[in-house]
């Protein structure tokens, strides 16, 4: 019977998470959920500060084109 190995392979490199995506100029959708990210951020709700980015994520991928 063989020991089994017990070790990871190599070492795990992590990267820094993304910044806050910025709203665009003049939307209000954007000034909208920038607005709840801040009210979220501002009482230690970090859940709904990660679902406000992906929310303006995805407004500014769908109607402002942005990667």
């Amino acid at each position: 019977m063989s020991t089994p190995k017990t070790t990871m392979a190599g070492p795990v490199y992590l990267t820094l998470p993304a910044g806050d995506p910025d709203p665009v100029a003049g939307c209000r959708q954007c000034l909208g959920i920038a607005v709840t990210r801040a009210n979220a951020r501002s009482v230690g709700d970090h859940s709904k500060v990660t679902d406000a980015n992906v929310v303006l994520r995805t407004h500014l991928r769908e109607d402002h084109g942005a990667e």
